[in-house]
């Protein structure tokens, strides 16, 4: 048998072995988790972010019902380094994951990274993943490799196929993929939203006996944009407009499931966005709102996401959180609120139970937030009320014409912003440069930056990292 023959064979004993004893009778059982991630999103495009032309009814309920992020971030802004940050509770380059792996890719999670589904499954939960996954597409980086007993969905990007607008001919047809077999190719996208939703919803009906983790990452509103007949037309935003009512939708169809089986009011029910909009779309993409920039920059546009929060056990309803926090901080928060254990290797997130739970002084969980981008460069970083962005050129619609029914615009690539301050409590559109205003505090800020640096690399310094672990890799 061969070395890759052998460790597949391994991989799939591992991932068939007996489920963990849930709790003990009479144990306080610890809360059911929902994660639902929609895909490039913009912080302008629900009505609880302020939303005028798209109605999401059951998303701004969850708000009212629980707590509104307003200053809620990714670690990239970018499909597979910002689902590894969700995923591990680390910053993406710190476990060798960077940008959208790619079908060729020979990369994934690596086994010794403990995933959200490995966190909890220990403490007896039945876990899920539907949709979206993107931490690699091998058999041995698939979920149900990494913690989670079922999984349904694509490996990676919905535009990674054949129907490409701009590269037709550089990707294989679309697996549809059922645990870690292959159940159908090039599926009609249409079905994609409503049925990784009814999925989640009968996982939620069958495990309701026992604590359970369900992550529905919807490969939408990335492109291309697909809705069904019965949500199409409906929206006043147009085809976009339908894809968001449709993912909101879906939000009340898992509420209900939950209310019906008893246990709503026992979920920690996370909705946020993988980062934000990819404005070469035009039509085709979201709002970023009052935010500079969009996906695939470190701009409040491209990295501060919505991100809405229900657990009536914990957290009051209809309030407002400013603090600055991150996709990577929810992987502990899960941890502290299901009792698991931390893993062994270092991670880079911070429980929020004290500011969910609203405890007095609980503070921002974070001196300081770190963007990096490309393969490992630190771009800016976020400290109080302060951005400090590092120089370098950018990405940007400015100027350019959108594009228009599924085919992109052309960015400017070439923009540069030098050193440069702002204070986004008065200014979080980042339009007015206060670095030489306030030297001060880029010197301070700029102290800040340089031991993440020296732990986590930064390409623009040529500084490797001291503390990077690299990320799983198929051998050929």
């Amino acid at each position: 048998m061969s070395p890759r023959a052998l460790c597949l064979l391994l991989l799939a004993a591992c991932a068939a072995r007996p489920d963990p004893e849930p709790p003990a009778a009479g144990a306080p059982r610890p809360p059911n988790v929902v994660i639902v991630l929609a895909d490039d999103l913009g912080y302008g495009d629900l009505g609880c972010y302020g939303a005028e032309r798209i109605r999401t009814p059951n998303l701004d309920r969850l708000a009212r019902e629980g707590a509104r992020f307003t200053d809620f971030y990714v670690a990239q802004a970018v499909c597979s380094a910002s689902r590894a940050a969700l995923h591990t509770g680390c910053y993406p380059n710190r476990i060798g994951i960077a940008g959208a792996l790619m079908p060729t890719a020979n990369l994934g999670i690596h086994e010794r990274e403990t995933t959200l589904g490995e966190l909890v499954r220990a403490r007896g939960y039945a876990t899920a993943m539907f949709g979206k996954w993107h931490l690699g597409h091998h058999p041995e980086f698939l979920p149900t490799h990494h913690g989670y007993d079922e999984f349904f969905g694509i490996p990676y990007s919905n535009d990674m196929h054949p129907g490409h607008p701009e590269q037709p001919k550089a990707h294989p047809p679309l697996p549809l993929i059922e645990g870690d077999r292959t159940v159908e190719v090039e599926p009609d996208q249409r079905r994609f939203t409503t049925e990784f939703t009814a999925r989640a919803a009968e996982f939620v009906r069958s495990h309701a006996e026992r604590p359970f983790l369900i992550v529905l990452a919807h490969p939408m509103p990335h492109v291309p944009l697909a809705v069904s007949a019965a949500g199409a037309g409906r929206s006043a935003a147009g085809l976009y407009g339908d894809v968001i009512e449709e993912i909101d939708a879906g939000v009340g169809v898992l509420r209900d499931a939950l209310a019906e089986a008893g246990v709503l009011d026992d979920t920690l029910f996370v909705f946020v966005s993988d980062n934000g909009p990819w404005l070469a779309y035009g039509d085709h993409a979201g709002s970023s709102g009052p935010l500079r920039e969009g996906k695939g920059t470190s701009f409040e546009g491209g990295v501060r996401v919505p991100c809405i929060v229900r657990y009536p056990r914990l957290v009051r309803a209809g309030c407002t959180i400013a603090n600055p926090c991150m996709t990577l901080d929810l992987f502990p928060t899960v941890a502290e609120l299901s009792g698991a254990p931390l893993p062994p290797l270092a991670i880079d997130g911070r429980s929020l139970v004290p500011i969910l739970r609203g405890d007095p002084g609980a503070g921002d969980p974070h001196e300081a937030l770190f963007f990096w981008y490309h393969a490992n460069s630190l771009e800016a970083m976020r400290a109080g009320r302060w951005k400090l962005h590092f120089p370098r050129t950018y990405r940007t619609m400015h100027g350019r014409a959108p594009g228009r029914a599924g085919r992109p615009g052309s960015y400017d690539t070439g923009a540069r912003i030098g050193l440069a301050l702002f204070d986004l409590v008065a200014d979080p559109g980042e339009t007015r440069d206060l670095a030489a205003a306030h030297p001060d505090v880029v010197t301070r800020l700029q102290a800040m930056a340089e031991p993440m640096r020296a732990e986590l690399g930064d390409d623009a310094q040529k500084v490797a990292g001291r503390a990077r672990r690299p990320a799983g890799r198929v051998q050929r």
